[in-house]
Formats: C-alpha cells, structure tokens, sequence
C-alpha cells in the first residue's frame, strides 16, 4: 500500500472521533508501531486536526480553534483555499504577505496537537497535491446540493456516482459516494479526479444508498 493511501486509511479510521490506540492503528494498517507515530506527524503537519500522544491514542476533533474565533471546517476549507491562491500569486510581495498569515495562524493553533503543522495552507508530503482538486469543489456541492449524478474520472477508471457528502481534513478533501460500478460506497479523494461531468439524470434517497445508511455503516463497523 502507498503511504498516501495508508494515510487516507487512517484518518477514515480516526474521523469517528474516539480514540484509537497506535497498536491497533498499526495492526489494522499492517505496519510498525514507530511507522504509526511517524504517520500521526505527517497527518498533523498536513493540517488534520489529530489530538493525541504516544502511548494514549489519536484522535480526530470535530473542529479547529483559534482564539478568539471558532471556526467551523468550512469555513477553515474558506481560509485554505485563499492562502492558497494568494500564495501561489505571481506578485511576490501578496505572495509572501500569504505565507506571513499562514505562519501567524500556525503560532494560535491549539496547544494541545501533537505537533503544530508548518505553512498552514500550504500543503506538504504526503498531499502536496491536494490543490489539484480545488477545480471540482464548486462543481462538486453543486452536485451534491441538487442531487445530480457524476462521472467521474480517476486516473483510468470512469465511474458514475452519487455524491453524498463532501469532507474537510487538514488540506484534503474527500467525497462520499454510492458508485453504480462498485455497487456500494466509496471515499474518493477530491484531488485523485482527473475528470469530472455532472450528469442530466437526478437520485433521490434509496434503501442502502443514502449518506444515513453510509454513516450507519460506519458506525458499525
């Protein structure tokens, strides 16, 4: 397994909200204990809100804070994405004024992360391209918001799906799906689409097809 894709793993793993010991990571995931730890480093230097030590367990939170503000996840999404474009910009000084105000929001992030990420909003290893996806977001709540079907393209594969919700994870965003092909749900990384088409033809909510069933089945799991 690619360690992008055991990455993923683990927060699929971790966004219930319990707690979750690095043993048990490990032996679900078939690694070392130290690759655990080294893995939690990179997910909260990513930017996902992991809580949690060595020893006791991870987590995900529910939410990100910084003082005096309590931000939801979409409105971090919102924050991301303009220190992202910012950043990128060909004007060096709007430029710098970006990773200045991403360096500044790293300094308030909770005290209680394991590790404060570096360059907020600026993703590194293991999802450094991540902003690939930035393309389909708009496109993607469309879809979800209207209850359009998609096809997707993912490197050689084309599906068609429904999405059923949209994720936020530090830098990362995934998509709940019910997929024709697969004939059950997915999470698709946002920034693995290559391609994508809303389709004319709209779903409506079926027995052992919608996000309820989705989050029922996570929940049992």
């Amino acid at each position: 397994m690619r360690r992008a894709d055991r990455l993923m793993q683990l927060v699929q793993f971790l966004r219930d909200g319990t707690l979750h010991r690095a043993s048990d990571l490990a032996a679900a995931t078939q690694v070392s204990l130290r690759t655990i730890y080294r893995d939690m480093e990179t997910l909260a230097a990513s930017g996902v809100p992991i809580e949690g030590e060595r020893g006791i367990g991870y987590r995900v939170t529910a939410a990100i804070t910084l003082p005096p503000l309590n931000l939801t996840m979409t409105e971090m999404e919102a924050l991301h994405l303009g220190l992202h474009a910012v950043g990128q910009s060909t004007d060096a000084e709007l430029s710098a004024a970006a990773r200045a105000l991403s360096s500044k929001l790293d300094a308030v992030m909770p005290e209680d992360r394991s590790r404060a990420p570096s360059g907020y909003g600026f993703a590194i290893y293991p999802f450094a391209d991540a902003a690939r996806g930035f393309q389909h977001l708009p496109s993607l709540r469309q879809a979800v918001r209207t209850r359009q079907k998609l096809e997707l393209t993912l490197q050689d594969e084309t599906r068609t799906v429904r999405p059923l919700q949209i994720d936020y994870w530090g830098r990362l965003w995934t998509c709940v799906v019910w997929c024709e092909r697969k004939a059950g749900f997915d999470e698709i990384r946002v920034d693995q689409i290559t391609r994508m088409r809303i389709l004319p033809s709209l779903f409506v909510d079926e027995k052992g097809k919608s996000l309820r069933d989705f989050n029922a089945l996570r929940q049992g799991s």
